[in-house]
């Protein structure tokens, strides 16, 4: 094999890998849009069926504290570690903590919804998000 094979050879594989991670985005971007319609369809159909929103609290990371927070939505999980704000953001609310946030609160950042709630987790306990939302809606009044 002489030089301009092994560099031809080189920059095919360099458009091989920005062809798949290009590839890889657009299906990424694709599932944060398809969970996003999700959860705004969860925020509208629990204002018509008029499901009560509460002040949604935060746990420390090491599992132990609960910290306020500023958001007030629908709890989606048992744990009542990830929620929806009443404005259609979803929120995974566990937090540093520490002293600030049990003086002042705690700020959990929303983040983008997963398709599935949990995949790739230890337990591989997983559920689709339509599945949970759902799930969430028919409990009505009761916190899941």
């Amino acid at each position: 094999m002489d030089e301009g094979d092994g560099l031809e050879w080189r920059e095919r594989q360099r458009r091989a890998v920005r062809a798949h991670a290009a590839a890889d985005e657009r299906r990424r971007a694709a599932e944060q849009a398809e969970a996003a319609e999700l959860v705004a369809w969860f925020v509208a159909e629990a204002a018509r069926r008029g499901l009560p929103t509460e002040r949604l609290t935060a746990r420390g990371l090491d599992g132990r504290g609960s910290y306020r927070t500023g958001l007030r939505g629908w709890y989606v999980d048992r744990a009542r570690t990830r929620a929806v704000d009443v404005d259609g953001r979803f929120h995974l609310l566990t937090v540093t903590g520490g002293l600030r946030a049990r003086l002042f609160g705690a700020e959990p950042q929303p983040g983008p919804p997963p398709l599935v709630v949990g995949a790739g987790g230890r337990d591989g306990e997983s559920i689709p998000l339509r599945t949970l939302l759902t799930r969430r809606l028919d409990a009505g009044d009761e916190t899941p």
